[in-house]
């Protein structure tokens, strides 16, 4: 066989089939050695021409070496930007159809003129001609052309969508990534760098650190309103926490190992610092965040918004129909970088406006993302503070009708970086982000109250006059001048949507919002407003939802309205009034403990407390009454939740998501051992092992549960914090019954271990062992 390497000319005899598959094999095995040929320039003119039509080539190698010639460092690179030009024609055509034909992966689709160019060392050569300027020993760095750097940005970028394994190349060259974040210094190249950095961080192995960029706080404070959203597109990569899958279904035993081993903070959490110490960068997000767009009108709105978004894969051919707005504005005046300069851009008028409302809606998407991560960091605290001064909530509240939940939806088409099964619209993703936001501005913060009006905020110092109630000290304390403009505050509108949204829609997840804002606040306030109760009812019992999310923010909505609350059991019992209402309200609750048993929890807590204030002549009326209170004060049924809570789960499979199901046992068994009765529902989970034939398994199963719960929640200030807030029973009883429990004196009538037969003692007793 001839080789490259042989005496034999390559291109003799029978021997010219196996030439072009020598001059591959040559090249990938020196990609992989770091040995012989690594470039086309290396090989005979002769040779490349010679081969370049029966090998389907295209010229591209040969133009490769004339590039690589026409580059030396001492060239003005004028003939070399014209070469580059007549390649960057070649790819960018298998660039287009790539983002066209249905959005291929580069592994189901060919593309041999990137495949190429990268193949005899064209994405190298680029590398090396951007970042020359850097290696000159001068004091002052020689300017490369703009359009030439444009230029080598897309051709890189095609080859990074067209060519597997382009994209991981540049992103395992460390000074190279550096590099691309100061090219975005210059605007007219600032779109190219974003787009092929977005590529590369999205698959980098090690999240880069920010602090490593060459003066990043500089950088981010030049870069207008425009720029900073598409900076957050990058951003998002860099402050997020890795994915490892569902954070729900992620065991809370392989989280609390993981968290041993990385004791110190993430890169994510660095570069999170990184970012909140760059001044006024929190200030522009938020300006971001709430800026208004122009609205679009007219019947033929959706229509028009549909035929355009057709054809726009993602925010790049937005962001470059915007750019050449932009730079038309340019060329009849000068442009400052805000919104109203667009505006005024002769181009930007004749896009459809609908695009310019798309447009926007990406741009906040990724904003609001970037604030929400920021707002679930370790900073929290000094996130809330920064996000409450710059108004973001009263912001929002004035974008809520008119762009963020308009009368109008986008159609169903997939957002770049979305599964293409997911419909997800602009406007969903722009609302999923949205509510994400909320809810972690709302999760147990005294700034929940902002999401109010002054009017609403009076409305409930009212209510808890009017009911004897002292004023949540954080309402007390809340600055009125920070609080929602307006006759609506942002939560009753945002209340007033769901009500109107399908019962199984998505967006009632938002729900779980609610009841993390209106944690311990009066609930009448929903009653006063809304008539929210009986709409949630309804959704249980009657709608036919059958989804599990859904019913489970319903379930834990009810119980947030219902704890305590007299009236609530009152209104709950005058809606469900037959026998059938209450069987469908009982089968949803049974149907999943998981979804569910934050209601349960609810309605024990309430119980108990309503069965100590039998002077109450109300109290007494509803608990002879209401069907729900009567249920649950059958011990039977209180003990039938108890034992189905603590056998759906275990130490193995214990998560976010269902730990609540152990602490609702644990609910349970804190109020029987108020009243003395603990032996007597210990007793009946021995009993009830034994009548299942399975003895010691319930109990040695509890037993570890508990070990755990010790380990987990005794250094978790937040968590313990929630656990007395939402029971009203305070953590040093939570940790005295657990105590008590695991205590190893069998002779204790408290302790599980007196209930465990011998034989049958620590049936999983090295589950915790490190």
């Amino acid at each position: 066989m001839a080789t490259l390497m042989g005496s034999e000319s390559p291109c003799t005899g029978g021997k010219r089939r196996q030439c072009n598959g020598n001059i591959v094999t040559k090249f990938t095995t020196s990609r992989i050695t770091g040995q012989g040929f690594s470039r086309g320039t290396q090989l005979p003119a002769g040779l490349l021409q010679e081969r370049d039509k029966r090998a389907k080539w295209h010229g591209i190698p040969t133009l490769l070496q004339k590039l690589y010639e026409s580059s030396h460092p001492n060239s003005d690179l004028s003939q070399a930007h014209s070469l580059l030009k007549v390649l960057s024609s070649q790819l960018s055509m298998e660039a287009m159809s790539f983002v066209t034909e249905e959005r291929k992966t580069a592994q189901e689709s060919t593309f041999p003129n990137t495949y190429t160019f990268d193949l005899f060392g064209g994405v190298d050569l680029l590398v090396e001609i951007l970042m020359r300027p850097t290696l000159t020993m001068q004091k002052k760095k020689p300017k490369m052309n703009d359009d030439l750097v444009k230029d080598c940005l897309s051709v890189l970028y095609n080859c990074c969508i067209c060519t597997e394994g382009v994209t991981k190349s540049l992103a395992a060259r460390d000074d190279f990534v550096l590099f691309l974040f100061t090219l975005m210094t210059n605007k007219k190249t600032f779109l190219q760098t974003a787009t092929l950095i977005e590529d590369i961080l999205g698959v980098k192995k090690e999240m880069i650190q920010l602090e490593g960029i060459p003066n990043l706080s500089g950088l981010v404070q030049s870069f207008d309103q425009q720029q900073l959203a598409n900076f957050c597109r990058i951003l998002s990569v860099t402050i997020s926490e890795p994915d490892v899958g569902n954070d729900d279904k992620h065991t809370l035993l392989a989280k609390n190992a993981q968290q041993k081993r990385n004791a110190s903070p993430s890169r994510a959490e660095v570069n999170q610092v990184t970012l909140l110490n760059i001044p006024g960068f929190i200030e522009r997000l938020c300006k971001l965040a709430t800026r208004k767009v122009s609205e679009a009108t007219g019947a033929n709105f959706l229509q028009e918004l549909e035929d355009w978004y057709t054809w726009l894969d993602n925010a790049l051919v937005l962001d470059a129909l915007m750019q050449m707005a932009t730079e038309e504005g340019e060329q009849s005046s000068t442009e400052s970088s805000d919104e109203s300069s667009l505006a005024t851009s002769p181009l930007r008028h004749r896009l459809p406006q609908s695009m310019k409302i798309v447009h926007e809606i990406m741009y906040k998407v990724e904003v609001l993302y970037v604030l929400c991560v920021l707002l679930m960091g370790r900073q929290r605290n000094q996130v809330h503070k920064m996000l409450a001064e710059f108004r973001l909530i009263p912001g929002l509240n004035n974008l809520f009708d008119k762009l963020i939940w308009r009368k109008y939806t986008a159609s169903n088409h997939v957002v770049h970086g979305q599964n293409e099964n997911c419909d997800c619209s602009p406007e969903i993703s722009f609302k999923i982000q949205f509510l994400r936001l909320l809810q972690s501005f709302s999760d147990h913060h005294e700034n929940k109250y902002l999401l109010l009006n002054s009017q609403e905020l009076n409305e409930l110092s009212a209510i808890s006059m009017k009911a004897n109630i002292p004023e949540v000290e954080a309402l007390v304390n809340t600055d009125r001048s920070l609080v929602c403009d307006g006759k609506k505050g942002l939560l009753t509108r945002l209340l007033t949507v769901m009500k109107r949204e399908p019962p199984d829609s998505s967006f009632r997840s938002a729900l779980e919002m609610f009841v993390a804002i209106f944690n311990n606040v009066p609930q009448d306030l929903f009653f006063t407003w809304f008539c929210f109760f009986e709409h949630i009812l309804y959704c249980i019992i009657d709608s036919g939802c059958t989804s599990r999310d859904v019913l489970q923010s319903y379930f834990d909505l009810l119980g947030e309205l219902m704890k305590f609350n007299i009236d609530a059991f009152k209104r709950f019992n005058k809606y469900v009034n037959t026998a059938e209402k209450f069987q469908t309200f009982l089968t949803q609750i049974n149907s999943s403990l998981v979804d569910s048993n934050m209601l349960v929890r609810c309605i024990v807590l309430s119980l108990d407390r309503f069965e100590s204030q039998t002077e109450d002549v109300k109290v007494v009326e509803v608990l002879s009454e209401c069907c729900l209170l009567s249920y649950m004060a059958r011990v039977e049924n209180r003990l039938s939740f108890l034992f189905r809570l603590i056998n759906i789960i275990n130490v193995q499979t214990l998560t976010q998501e269902n730990v609540s199901c152990l602490n609702t046992s644990l609910v349970i068994l804190m109020l029987a051992r108020r009243k003395a009765k603990l032996p007597f529902y210990l007793n009946a989970l021995r009993e009830k092992e034994y009548a299942e034939k399975y003895p010691g398994c319930l109990l040695n199963n509890f037993h570890n549960l508990l070990r755990f719960w010790q380990r987990h929640y005794l250094n978790k200030d937040k968590d313990s914090t929630c656990l007395e807030n939402s029971s009203c029973i305070p953590f040093s009883y939570w940790k005295e019954t657990v105590s008590v429990l695991l205590g190893s004196d069998r002779t204790s009538l408290c302790a599980i271990a007196t209930y465990i037969d011998e034989p049958f003692m620590d049936l999983d007793k090295d589950l915790l062992e490190d």
